[in-house]
């Protein structure tokens, strides 16, 4: 971001809206770290404007952020992927809260669409301005009106990062059917927590002494995201995506993590739908 921002912005979010702010922070506190796993001067920037006590609302892990910032990258690595083979295709970014993506990886051709709740997107509008090739779209993505809004003349990847926990089962189910019928040749990357964290935040026992982690009811084991395929016969292929890298002890783990059992099916996942062609 260049040019002359407004400092002391007050982010006024609660509930869901508010884990914007969450992982905003995350990633910004990784990315001041000379050894940082992602780069996010954007995410620095915004958590310096923005007037909010991040510290103590949130809290302060090292871990966390690192973890957060891996998640974050598979679906930086997802997307630049797809636009190295369409580079003006558009992404449409559902849930996207604060996220800075745009400012990491855009090639300069692609079209985004940012689809997110009125107050999200209010709260967006003035922290990070839209360019030309940007449009910011106030209205809830399980309502499917915004597919109308998509130019379906170019290929499409959609993205829900830290979305669909926070929905019922029935509601990721029918988002997920309404991608698949409504974007042939298209994809969508999600991610979502395992079964024993969607129980803890149900039960109100994931928190901090200043944060409350909202009830997040659509939980998926690593091990299950073949069943996805179940939403929509448009669904043609599923695949894991898996974070690399890593810094110290968690770069020493990860593989451990994601390769022997019970921890490689009870983690945390980002997978990607592929769906089914025009006939």
């Amino acid at each position: 971001m260049t040019g002359d921002q407004p400092t002391g912005v007050a982010a006024e979010l609660a509930a869901v809206p508010e884990t914007a702010l969450w992982t905003l922070y995350q990633r910004a506190v990784e990315a001041r770290r000379p050894d940082a796993v992602l780069q996010d001067p954007t995410a620095v920037e915004l958590v310096d404007r923005i007037d909010h006590p991040f510290a103590d609302r949130f809290g302060t892990s090292a871990l966390q952020a690192q973890l957060q910032a891996l998640r974050t990258a598979c679906f930086d690595r997802e997307v630049a992927d797809f636009l190295a083979r369409e580079p003006r295709g558009t992404v449409v970014c559902l849930g996207e809260g604060l996220e800075t993506q745009y400012w990491r990886i855009d090639n300069g051709r692609a079209r985004w669409l940012t689809v997110d709740l009125p107050e999200s997107v209010a709260l967006r509008e003035r922290l990070l301005p839209p360019g030309p090739r940007q449009r910011y779209l106030a209205a809830d993505a399980t309502d499917l009106g915004w597919a109308e809004e998509v130019d379906r003349s170019r290929e499409v990847l959609i993205t829900a990062q830290g979305l669909l926990m926070y929905l019922r089962p029935p509601q990721v189910k029918a988002l997920i059917a309404g991608c698949a019928d409504r974007f042939p040749g298209g994809s969508l990357v999600l991610d979502a927590v395992p079964r024993w964290f969607g129980r803890l935040t149900v039960s109100g026992r994931m928190r901090t002494s200043g944060y409350q982690a909202p009830p997040m009811p659509w939980a998926m084991d690593a091990d299950e995201r073949a069943k996805l395929r179940t939403a929509s016969p448009a669904i043609a292929a599923v695949r894991d995506v898996r974070p690399v890298g890593g810094r110290g002890l968690v770069g020493a783990l990860l593989p451990f993590a994601l390769t022997v059992p019970p921890l490689a099916a009870r983690r945390p996942s980002v997978t990607v739908l592929e769906f089914a062609g025009r006939p």
